[in-house]
């Protein structure tokens, strides 16, 4: 009786340091051991309680003038000849305002690029960083990208990360046009920014 148990208790050892190199080499990587990836206890990188704010800037597109903030730098052979744009890019450095008017507090800028991706709708891909340069939130940035149907009322586009005080962010903006200059092409559009946050 004693040998059997005795038996029994190797086999499950046997079992345990089997599953254990198992799982090592689930981790490991063309079988050799990998030391470059560890858990980590979120509070150590203070990552306490998750939030939601709420924050809404002014975006100012300035096409025109002596110190335009919107560039194209790339088009498509046939970009000219559509109704559309298709096939623009337009890199941006533009300012973000706490009001309306572009003489109002500069909270920011919306560094990145649009391109024209609608051939049959005037469509954009947005891909840009909210950099903010006001109190707590000077130097971290909101990172949005997203379809922007320039037409429509309200546009949504998603909150893909931050940096900063926005590290692991997540939300959304809704985008609406405030003005818009049909002769320069200069636009103020109002953005509603809903983002998780630690």
């Amino acid at each position: 009786m004693a040998e059997s148990c005795f038996k029994s208790f190797l086999s499950l050892i046997t079992i345990s340091i089997f599953v254990i190199f198992y799982i090592n080499d689930i981790v490991a990587v063309d079988g050799k051991s990998q030391t470059f990836g560890r858990v980590l206890n979120p509070i150590n990188l203070g990552l306490k309680e998750e939030k939601l704010s709420h924050f809404r800037v002014y975006w100012h597109d300035i096409v025109g003038g002596k110190n335009p903030t919107s560039i194209q730098v790339a088009r498509a052979p046939s970009t000219n000849k559509s109704k559309t744009g298709f096939g623009a890019v337009v890199m941006i450095d533009d300012p973000l305002t706490e009001g309306p008017e572009l003489s109002s507090k500069l909270m920011g800028r919306a560094q990145g690029l649009y391109a024209m991706a609608g051939v049959n709708e005037v469509a954009a891909l947005m891909n840009m960083n909210f950099a903010f340069m006001v109190g707590k939130y000077n130097g971290s940035t909101i990172s949005i990208m997203g379809q922007n149907k320039v037409l429509t009322k309200v546009r949504e586009m998603s909150i893909v990360g931050g940096s900063g005080l926005f590290r692991f962010a997540r939300g959304y903006v809704q985008a609406r046009t405030h003005k818009l200059d049909l002769k320069t092409g200069d636009a103020t559009v109002e953005y509603n920014i809903y983002v998780f946050h630690y």
